[in-house]
């Protein structure tokens, strides 16, 4: 970490099942499929393995569309000067939050725990952080987030 920087956090959506993992699940479904597909084309019904194929292409792509999201990054920094937040996805970094640490705050919306939002603030304007994370995390993190901007503003 930076030595000028208070917190430099970077979140990751959190995937349980790794690419490994994926492989193994395809590979275990297409064989039930082929097997259960064999048995339909042996009583008569011949379409049945077009949809049994769709079943299999379809969980596939909802994987692929998955393990996708799970390369966008959050980094979340903090310096005596200001709060930056950066969203990151493959090659591409975009830089989508940028205020005086002195003037930004933490707020926590919602009513129950499991809803709320995260959110830095700044003369009316608000953007929510750290949605990859469970709403045990997020209140950790919007905890740390706050020390981090409050010993930063000290340093001033």
């Amino acid at each position: 970490m930076d030595p000028g920087l208070y917190m430099d956090a970077v979140i990751t959506p959190h995937r349980s099942l790794s690419r490994k993992g994926f492989v193994v699940l395809i590979a275990v479904l297409t064989t039930i499929n082929c097997l259960t597909a064999i048995a339909f084309v042996l009583m008569g019904a011949t379409p049945i393995p077009v949809f049994l194929g769709m079943d299999v292409l379809a969980v596939a792509v909802a994987f692929i569309a998955s393990f996708r999201a799970s390369e966008r990054v959050e980094r979340v920094q903090v310096s005596a000067q200001e709060v930056r937040v950066i969203r990151q996805w493959r090659d591409r970094a975009e830089t989508v939050w940028v205020s005086p640490t002195l003037s930004t705050r933490v707020k926590v919306e919602g009513d129950d725990p499991d809803d709320e939002v995260l959110k830095l603030s700044l003369s009316g304007r608000e953007l929510a952080v750290a949605e990859a994370l469970t709403p045990r995390e997020r209140s950790e993190f919007g905890k740390a987030l706050d020390r981090a901007i409050w010993r930063a503003r000290r340093a001033v």
